[in-house]
């Protein structure tokens, strides 16, 4: 190897190291209680700078370095009480911090800092550090600074981790596991040589028993990969505290973010793709859902408003809800928005029925456009994204209370639980994680209505009736869904109900992309391959549901 690839393995392992430095001095300034600041965060806080500092002197990152020299003398001068702890302190920390961040993603083949940038954040580190006079650091100056800083790290895009730290105890149980297999191989193989040189009848009970630990093996050993890739859910809630108190601060607001749960784990395949949904959601907890300090006063409320992050496993999936206890949803707002912007709405809706209204695409109650929120471009996106996932977005909310919205995802992007069902000849897998009940209609509950296709009565109200062989232009046992099973489903746009010819059973399935080794197939989210070697394609609810709307598929998949 030569001295480049050493250099290369040492700059991957100084670019984590540095991040989780960063992210803690972020973590560590933010719990800060400003008037009995504790010595004890504050000397953390310090050794995040100097381990930064010096590891990026010696690998050869100056422009790093000297930023964190500065950094560490004002730091110096706070933990050594000569200088006070003040929010303006805090602030030219965390705007530092946020160009460390940037220098960091450069180096990593990221879009190169500005010189300018780095410049002014040192000269202020300097001007607070000597004690100058606070005229001469232009503070109206460092106030822009924190809300430039902040725009761009709330609203950047997450770089991908390529890496993952694993602990010992994980990898020694993978090797254990790994072992077991091979013994398990081993005896599977002996039993194989002793049938093809012996005249004997093969041991159908040993071989049973050895297929058995073979499944025991498989099974264990899926598990430990799988929990390799686990992340707790704190890798992404740490970034909300300085979110909401930044934006706090820009709409002179007062806010505590409490978060709960942080230990769960979730895949880091799901923890990429949940990162900015969960952004949007808080930033709209901030900004529409927490009142102002006079209105909560004159509401009986406490001056700051309160959102809660929590996150709880519950069965296979991962539940995170965000709640505040700000106004809460307006019904007839909601319902006088949707009327002006003709969005459907049933009649005499429920209260649901209303909130469910703001993941319309482009609804907005907002009276005006600010660069926190408002467009009106969100909702419908989050939901959509968290769709993607496998996931559910439900949503509550009481007037003058505060909302609170539940997101319910799988554990792993990776496998999944499923309906296996037949239509004709061919086999489909439906997520498990969509299917409310399946059931058997009868044929006066099923009903053709003009223009819209047919319709079938289930439980007090009419759903629309989705044949998936008229979908995918195949060939089933019977077009009567009375002859064949109706699943009903929970999408984005409601519920319906896919009628099939059969369920095969539940399992559990390995995803396999789509795009990736073959094209994007309309209605399909995945793929998985059975048992018996065949291929089956994994729906997509939702777009099955919207396709029903239009002309059938050309060609069978």
């Amino acid at each position: 190897m030569s001295f480049d690839d050493d250099l290369s393995e040492f700059h991957a392992i100084f670019f984590e190291e540095a991040a989780e430095h960063l992210a803690n001095l972020e973590n560590l300034l933010l719990s800060l209680d400003i008037s009995q600041p504790d010595s004890e965060k504050l000397n953390a806080i310090f050794r995040a700078a100097h381990s930064i500092k010096g590891s990026a002197s010696t690998f050869g990152f100056p422009d790093m370095a000297s930023v964190t020299h500065e950094l560490e003398t004002l730091l110096d001068h706070v933990r050594k009480q000569e200088l006070e702890l003040t929010e303006r302190i805090i602030d030219i920390n965390l705007v530092a911090r946020d160009v460390l961040l940037d220098q960091l993603a450069a180096h990593q083949g990221g879009e190169a800092v500005p010189e300018q940038r780095v410049t002014d954040v040192i000269a202020k580190i300097r001007a607070i550090a000597t004690q100058e006079a606070l005229a001469t650091c232009n503070v109206v100056s460092i106030d822009s600074m924190v809300t430039t800083e902040t725009k761009q790290a709330t609203s950047a895009p997450t770089t991908e981790q390529n890496s993952i730290r694993v602990s010992i105890e994980r990898v020694d149980q993978l090797i254990n596991l790994v072992g077991e297999l091979v013994i398990t191989q081993s005896m599977l193989a002996q039993t194989a040589q002793l049938n093809q040189v012996s005249d004997e009848p093969i041991d159908f009970e040993r071989l049973q028993e050895r297929l058995q630990q073979l499944e025991r093996n498989t099974r264990e050993l899926q598990e430990s990969v799988m929990s390799i890739r686990m992340l707790p859910v704190s890798s992404v809630f740490s970034r909300f505290p300085r979110l909401v108190r930044d934006l706090a601060g820009k709409l002179n607001k007062q806010i505590e973010l409490r978060t709960i749960g942080e230990g769960t784990e979730i895949d880091r395949g799901v923890i990429e793709k949940i990162t900015d949904p969960l952004t949007h959601l808080i930033r709209n907890s901030v900004d529409h859902g927490i009142e102002s300090i006079e209105e909560r006063i004159a509401a009986g409320k406490p001056a700051k408003g309160l959102v809660t992050l929590t996150a709880c496993h519950q069965g296979g999936s991962v539940v995170i809800e965000i709640k505040d206890d700000g106004r809460g949803l307006n019904r007839e707002k909601l319902l006088a928005k949707a009327i002006e912007r003709q969005v459907p709405v049933p009649e005499n809706p429920t209260d649901q029925d209303i909130w469910q209204l703001i993941f319309a695409p482009g609804f907005s109650t907002a009276e005006t456009v600010t660069d926190v929120s408002g467009r009106g471009v969100g909702m419908d996106v989050v939901r959509r994204n968290i769709e993607q996932l496998g996931g559910r977005v439900e949503l509550s909310s009481m007037t003058g209370k505060g909302t609170t919205i539940s997101i319910r995802l799988p554990l792993t992007l990776a496998i999944m639980d499923g309906m296996s069902v037949g239509i004709g000849e061919n086999t489909y897998i439906v997520p498990l994680t969509t299917i409310i009940e399946s059931l058997r209609p009868r044929q006066e509950d099923v009903k053709s209505v003009a223009g819209s296709g047919r319709v079938v009565f289930v439980r007090g109200e009419y759903l629309p009736l989705v044949a998936l062989h008229e979908v995918f232009s195949l060939i089933p046992h019977s077009d009567r869904p009375d002859q064949g099973i109706l699943i009903i489903v929970d999408t984005e746009s409601g519920r319906a109900a896919l009628f099939v010819d059969e369920l095969l059973g539940q399992r559990q399935v390995v995803i396999k992309s789509l795009e990736s080794n073959y094209r994007k197939v309309p209605g399909i989210s995945a793929a998985t391959i059975m048992g018996d070697g065949s291929v089956s394609m994994i729906l997509d609810v939702s777009e099955v549901v919207r396709l029903a709307k239009r002309p059938p598929l050309a060609c069978a998949v």
